[in-house]
């Protein structure tokens, strides 16, 4: 959808903005079956992962087939522009997802190392799909920059809605707490080991490091973040990151596709699950 969008908004969609939509799909979806092997999950989107399913081997081996899959639809059809702009969100994301492994093991807590994680990890495809679609039906670039943009703001605005689900009590389709049991610094959390007082800082890291299989220790750990007003302070973060979003989208033409877009990001920061 934010291919299509983003490729109407400044023109007719063309054979090119399909395959763009159909790549973007198809490294999406390696992606989440790669991710579902390194964050050792077993659900996604409300049933079984591949990875809870077939385990790692054809994990790992489909997720590459389809990379391979997305690159060579491009390739064959001499796509290189849009080759370049969703190859170098592979590579962002990989380095993402490297650069939270490395945290996770020294639990580093600075924000801008959180947002330079989600920035590459998530964003970077949505910044990616947006570019591409601009792209297909402008070839403009200074109109695939601003696109870019609007959908790295987008992007965080997502992960940071993903990140509350993790303090969430009703069903959102992946377990409350995992991201804790992964030793994943997310904003709600990193806000709490800011603003709270030493000994409770040193007790969650404690939990996080050596508990995180803890059912009640990671219930109190995700009472102390809402209590602290980790939730509160991460909510406006993210509605920070939309308005950013929305008042990018000013700049382009006044149509019901730049209305799409715009609730598109209203569904991505309000959406349950």
């Amino acid at each position: 959808m934010f291919v299509f969008l983003s490729a109407r908004l400044f023109g007719p969609t063309t054979e090119s903005t399909y395959r763009a939509a159909s790549l973007v799909e198809i490294l999406h979806t390696a992606t989440l079956v790669h991710d579902d092997v390194v964050d050792d999950s077993l659900e996604r989107r409300g049933f079984f992962s591949v990875y809870a399913l077939w385990k790692n081997k054809a994990s790992v081996l489909v997720g590459d087939y389809l990379l391979a899959k997305g690159l060579i639809l491009s390739l064959e059809n001499n796509d290189y522009e849009i080759l370049h702009i969703l190859t170098d969100a592979v590579r962002r994301m990989s380095e993402g997802e490297l650069l939270q492994l490395e945290k996770a093991r020294t639990l580093n807590i600075k924000e801008e190392i959180y947002y330079e994680i989600i920035r590459n990890k998530t964003a970077s495809l949505l910044a990616s799909a947006c570019s591409a679609g601009a792209w297909s039906s402008s070839q403009n670039q200074e109109y695939a920059d601003l696109m870019r943009n609007f959908g790295e703001k987008t992007g965080i605005a997502f992960q940071i809605k993903d990140d509350l689900f993790d303090y969430a009590s009703e069903d959102v389709g992946k377990p409350t707490g995992n991201d804790i049991k992964e030793k994943k610094m997310t904003l709600p959390l990193i806000y709490t080991l800011n603003n709270c007082d030493q000994s409770t800082r040193r007790k969650i890291i404690n939990i996080v490091k050596n508990n995180n299989n803890d059912k009640k220790k990671i219930e109190w750990v995700l009472e102390t973040v809402k209590s602290t007003g980790g939730i509160e302070y991460a909510t406006q973060k993210m509605y920070d990151y939309k308005k950013e979003a929305l008042d990018i989208l000013q700049q382009c033409p006044d149509n019901e596709f730049r209305k799409g877009l715009e609730d598109l990001v209203n569904y991505v920061t309000e959406r349950k699950y």
